[in-house]
C-alpha cells in the first residue's frame, strides 16, 4: 500500500469530492478514481460511494480514514524532525475572525515571524460559518473561528473564550441597575451579522420573554460597531476586550444587567494531514499569543 494512496483516499474522504480532491493534489480526476479503485481492490473492500451528496465513506471506509490520518501524520512528522530542509518560504491561507483580528492578529503574526522567518501570511477576514466552510474545503489552511470544526480530517485547538456585554455611550441614561432586558429593548440593537451566534442568540432573548425584537442593526465590522454605539445609535452586544481603551476613556460603559450572555469560544482549526507539524506549531503559537491578552 503506498502512501501516495492514502494521501489520495484522505483527500477524497475529507473533502466529499472526487474533483475537488483532483484540484486539491494537482491529479487529474480519472488518475484520482484509478488510485481509490486499486486501494480497494487491493483491500478488498469498498471503501467510499458516490451520492448526490458527494463521496460518502462506507463503514469500512470509515476505519480507513481513521488509520490512515493516524499514518499520514506521522510520515509527516517524521520527515519534518529528520529529513525535511527548512522551505526559503511557505505561504499560509490565514482565515479570521473579526474580534481576534481586532486584537491580538498582529501580535501572533509578530510571534509567528520571530520563529519561523520564511512564512507569509494571506489573511482573510471573515464571518465564522464561511470560515469553517473554506477550511474544510481547504481554500485555507487555517482559521481562527468560534467554535470547533468537527469534519473529518480536521484538528481544532482551543485558543480563547471572551464574554460578551451590553456596552452603551456614557451620555446614555440607563437609571435602573441592574438595566432589565424592557429597558434594553426601547433602544436599537448592535451585533455582529445575522449568521452569527451573538445576533441569533439577541432575537431568542426577546423571543422567549415574550417581547417585541427590538431593531437590530449588523455589522461584520467592529470598528463600524463601535462607532455607531458612540455615536449613540444603538446598544451594543460586543466583547470589552475589544473596547479597552473607549471604557478606560469612559466614552462607553458596560451595562450591569442580569441577562446572560454567551461566550465566544475561539479555536484554531486546520487540517490535520495537510497542515502537518508547522501548522500544529503556528496553531500552539496562536494559543500561546492568545493567553497574553486574557
Amino acid at each position: 500500500m503506498e502512501f501516495r494512496s492514502l494521501e489520495v483516499f484522505h483527500a477524497v474522504a475529507t473533502l466529499r469530492s472526487f474533483a475537488r480532491a483532483a484540484d486539491t493534489l494537482r491529479m487529474t480526476q480519472s488518475a484520482v478514481s484509478q488510485r481509490i479503485a486499486s486501494l480497494e481492490a487491493e483491500l478488498g473492500e469498498r471503501l467510499l460511494e458516490r451520492s448526490s451528496r458527494g463521496a460518502l465513506l462506507t463503514p469500512k471506509g470509515e476505519i480507513l480514514l481513521h488509520h490512515a490520518e493516524r499514518l499520514l501524520k506521522a510520515r509527516a512528522e517524521l520527515i519534518q524532525a529528520i529529513a525535511a530542509p527548512q522551505p526559503e518560504s511557505r505561504l499560509i491561507r490565514l482565515g479570521v475572525a473579526e474580534t481576534i483580528a481586532q486584537t491580538w492578529l498582529p501580535s501572533f503574526i509578530g510571534s509567528v515571524n520571530a520563529r519561523y522567518s520564511f512564512v507569509t501570511f494571506e489573511i482573510e477576514v471573515d464571518v465564522s460559518a464561511n470560515l469553517r466552510s473554506r477550511v474544510v474545503r481547504q481554500e485555507i489552511d487555517l482559521a481562527f473561528l468560534l467554535g470547533k470544526a468537527i469534519e473529518p480530517g480536521i484538528t481544532s485547538i482551543d485558543l480563547c473564550s471572551y464574554p460578551l456585554r451590553f456596552v452603551a455611550s456614557a451620555a446614555l441614561p440607563f437609571p435602573e441597575r441592574p438595566v432589565p432586558l424592557e429597558a434594553l429593548g426601547r433602544h436599537a440593537l448592535i451585533s455582529f451579522p445575522k449568521s452569527t451566534v451573538p445576533y441569533r442568540n439577541l432575537q431568542e432573548m426577546f423571543q422567549e420573554r415574550s417581547l417585541k425584537v427590538p431593531q437590530i442593526h449588523a455589522s461584520s465590522s467592529v470598528s463600524t460597531i463601535i462607532k455607531m454605539t458612540l455615536d449613540r445609535i444603538g446598544i451594543c452586544v460586543i466583547a470589552p476586550i475589544l473596547i479597552r481603551q473607549e471604557l478606560q476613556d469612559g466614552r462607553l460603559v458596560v451595562l450591569e444587567t442580569d441577562i446572560v450572555l454567551p461566550t465566544l469560544d475561539f479555536t484554531a482549526s486546520f487540517g490535520t494531514v495537510a497542515g502537518g507539524p508547522l501548522m500544529a506549531s503556528v496553531a500552539q503559537i496562536a494559543w500561546q499569543t492568545a493567553q497574553q491578552w486574557a
